[in-house]
């Protein structure tokens, strides 16, 4: 008995300091005279470092003991990898609902706190600074690609949970992570966002939702999202399938692409927007149109034993990256 005090009361002041000592993490700083936060991002020169790889799993950095981001995972086989760094919690900041149930599987959680490529809202860093504070790690952070919004939320649990200085967490996000220079809005987020008080975080009553599911609009753009990316992948595979995804046709991607931008031109949310958004929506429906048609014509050659050029067919699907674009300059990245 005498020796459980004795253990009990070593043990407690040792608890208490290793208490205090996480709530002594202080969070750097706003950055002052920032012009340009992607320009920033450069005063501190970072050691060159490649990202990881792996099927099904993409840029991939370990960024400390708390902290891995990297792509969406695909199959259980990038969860696995991911557990097997002792990850207990994944953080998703991209629109999908994620595979919740197969992080299950490897003993790890999901958090969704999706963001867009303008930066982060108030009450979204709120949320994902509740979650670095109050949910276990360490953490894997993603977005789709792994490259832009999950680096930005990444480098807000490097402040949080590592201490490390904005200069260091924006270096990685360019440096590294390859965030583009695009998202200005990300990239000021982290240099110039006041990050909440853990006074603050501590009284949001939010449960750390697995999945936060979307309407509308914003679901259609995940969809498209999705459907473009294929096509873009396949396209530098002369549209042939890729073994490795085998559910995935070109034919198909390109017919799931139009009903997308068909259906997004009849919604009510969509008809209140201006006039140029409006207008590159019906393009990218007519291009998108002429892409499933293409595609669906070279399938028959194909079939027929015909030899079929895919000049024309990387021209409109350019056309489609390039209405893309445009629309996202104005409406996304700004």
């Amino acid at each position: 008995m005498k020796l459980c005090i004795t253990m009990i009361t070593l043990l407690v002041p040792l608890i208490l300091s290793c208490s205090h000592q996480e709530q002594k993490t202080e969070v750097a700083p706003p950055l002052a005279d920032v012009h340009s936060a992607y320009e920033a991002a450069r005063r501190l020169e970072l050691e060159p470092r490649d990202a990881e790889e792996f099927p099904d799993l993409h840029n991939v950095f370990r960024l400390s003991d708390n902290i891995i981001s990297g792509s969406e995972p695909h199959g259980e086989k990038a969860f696995a990898w991911i557990a097997a760094l002792g990850v207990k919690t994944i953080l998703t900041v991209d629109g999908k609902k994620p595979d919740a149930e197969v992080a299950k599987k490897f003993g790890m959680r999901y958090v969704h706190v999706p963001i867009q490529y303008k930066g982060i809202t108030e009450d979204e860093m709120l949320r994902i600074a509740k979650t670095f504070r109050e949910v276990e790690s360490p953490f894997f952070v993603h977005c789709f690609h792994g490259k832009h919004r999950g680096p930005t939320a990444a480098a807000v649990g490097r402040l949080i949970l590592d201490g490390a200085s904005r200069e260091q967490a924006l270096a990685e996000m360019r440096q590294w992570c390859g965030t583009s220079a695009k998202y200005e809005g990300l990239y000021g987020a982290l240099a110039s966002s006041m990050i909440p008080h853990a006074a603050e975080t501590e009284a949001l009553d939010w449960d750390f939702p697995e999945t936060r599911p979307f309407t509308g609009f914003r679901e259609m753009m995940i969809d498209i999202s999705r459907s473009y990316d294929h096509l873009l992948n396949l396209s530098k595979r002369s549209w042939e399938g890729d073994p490795r995804h085998p559910d995935v046709d070109a034919l198909n991607e390109a017919r799931k692409l139009f009903e997308f931008f068909e259906q997004g031109q009849d919604l009510d949310e969509v008809q209140a927007e201006p006039e140029d958004f409006r207008r590159w929506l019906d393009e990218s429906a007519v291009v998108s149109e002429e892409l499933r048609d293409t595609l669906e014509q070279r399938r028959s050659a194909v079939e027929q034993g015909t030899v079929s050029t895919d000049e024309e067919l990387q021209e409109i699907f350019d056309s489609v990256s390039s209405l893309c674009s445009r629309c996202h300059y104005v409406y996304r990245n700004e």
